[in-house]
């Protein structure tokens, strides 16, 4: 007889999960999503007649195989093959991104340049040991990358997403988040954009031609499709083990209390949530653990242009810390749309505190602080600005301070020791991962899940152990 599993959040991880056990006939399954749609931070949404985004979203060329062969197959010809066209403001100028030989040695300001080859010099240099010390993100990247580029770059950029200074945050974030470590990998980076040191896929990324959300939405018809079930408005209050093992989920829909009873709840929300939803209660100490990780919130600024085109970028980065915003998203440059004629709209992030002034403000505030950074950035809207709309995410990005893997590994390893839970996902193991690691993950789950023999904890072990080596793509 088939396990009957609730997956909670319509997520990536959560639809990939839903659509590879209900596929392959593995489990009878019931996602509960407490939005009206799909998708969660990776979804999209209408606005002046033109499909956005929550943020800058690509599918990367490293995703899965198979894993990119099902996006591929669900989507058809409605996914874009696009190359990569983006700039970051480095000292009052522009550089492209992602880097290119030829730009950096036109553009490039000579004194970044100068500091740069003093920091390559010095690092064929016998170094003090630093045993003693502990590593933190500043430690490793300024080892890997040197003074410079980590000053200049790197340590501006960390302190606005993530509101720490570079010496408190944990190592793990140097190596979780930072693809090019060294200048090594940087300068192979670099080469990768030259004709004949180019690897497959480099400097091109996958883009849906009606938004990024339209991933989820298609995995989510699939899923149906395929016989799960998908409840919306869905407000998860309770997840209760009984004496036989079962469990009972209790939410509300519609205002209406409802409940579901499981084999099994898979869950992608936040792992701070899930522990929190559980009955009987967690420890103390795992509580307390929970209590200690914490996020980082996100401010989604649109602003509607009555212009066809602000720039021909797709994306702006703006390391610097007198300009607030950290980038800034242009939709219809992604999809490589010319509709709607005569308006574009621009998505401009901002990470803040939601305990922070900026918090606060209203939606006419944050238009106007975008449109001051961009002029002060050199980029002005010229253009009659038609709507200011704003979006606001409260668990955008995990924060990793120093000694943040103690309270996660103490509640992660607790969780996994939960007959019949299983967490997993960006959000469900405190992750800074792109959308197709979270997909991964799903595929990884369901490929544990033997109708006749249960869940393969030991395999799924292994797949975590992968899941670490993973490394955001920007």
């Amino acid at each position: 007889m088939k396990p009957d599993i609730v997956i909670l959040g319509a997520g990536p991880a959560g639809l990939g999960a839903a659509f590879q056990l209900a596929r392959h006939g593995q489990a009878t399954v019931t996602v509960l999503e407490r939005n009206a749609v799909v998708g969660g931070n990776a979804g999209s949404f209408e606005l002046a007649g033109l499909r956005v985004d929550y943020g800058s979203h690509r599918l990367h060329p490293a995703c899965d195989v198979e894993v990119m062969r099902d996006i591929r197959a669900l989507l058809g010809d409605e996914l874009l093959d696009r190359s990569r066209h983006g700039r970051i403001r480095l000292r009052s100028r522009w550089i492209h991104f992602p880097l290119k030989p030829v730009d950096l040695a036109l553009r490039l300001p000579p004194s970044f340049a100068t500091g740069v080859l003093a920091d390559s010099l010095r690092k064929l240099l016998p170094r003090a040991s630093t045993d003693s010390k502990a590593e933190t993100f500043a430690s490793i990247l300024e080892a890997g990358l040197g003074r410079t580029i980590c000053h200049d770059f790197y340590f501006p950029y960390a302190r606005k997403i993530w509101g720490l200074e570079p010496e408190q945050m944990s190592a793990t974030q140097a190596r979780r988040r930072v693809s090019a470590g060294s200048l090594g990998k940087m300068a192979r980076k670099i080469l990768s954009a030259l004709p004949g040191f180019k690897p497959p896929g480099s400097g091109r990324f996958f883009y849906p031609r009606h938004g990024f959300g339209q991933i989820s939405e298609a995995y989510a018809q699939a899923a149906r499709d395929s016989g799960a079930t998908i409840h919306f408005q869905a407000e998860v209050n309770s997840i209760e083990t009984g004496s036989n093992g079962s469990l009972t989920i209790a939410y509300h829909q519609d205002g209406e209390p409802r409940s579901a009873s499981a084999d099994a709840v898979w869950s992608t929300i936040p792992i701070t949530t899930l522990a929190r939803y559980l009955k009987p209660a967690p420890p103390a100490a795992m509580l307390t653990a929970a209590n200690s990780l914490d996020y980082r919130a996100m401010i989604l600024i649109y602003l509607v242009v009555d212009q066809d085109q602000f720039t021909e970028y797709d994306a702006h980065y703006f390391p610097e810390a007198h300009l607030p915003i950290t980038r800034l998203s242009e939709p219809k440059n992604y999809s490589a749309s010319r509709e709607p004629a005569g308006k574009t709209i621009l998505c401009a992030e901002l990470p803040c505190s939601p305990t922070g002034q900026e918090w606060k403000m209203s939606d006419e505030e944050l238009g106007e602080l975008v449109c001051d950074s961009l002029a002060n950035a050199g980029i002005p809207i010229r253009a009659r600005l038609l709507q200011v709309v704003t979006r606001r995410l409260p668990q955008a990005y995990p924060i990793y301070p120093q000694g943040y893997e103690q309270h996660f590994d103490l509640l992660d390893d607790w969780l996994n020791r939960q007959p019949g839970l299983l967490t997993f996902g960006r959000q469900g193991l405190f992750a800074h991962d792109n959308t197709h690691h979270a997909l991964f993950m799903a595929y990884a789950a369901a490929n544990c899940l033997d109708a006749t023999q249960g869940f393969d904890y030991n395999r799924w072990h292994e797949y975590r152990q992968i899941f670490k080596t993973h490394v955001v793509e920007d």
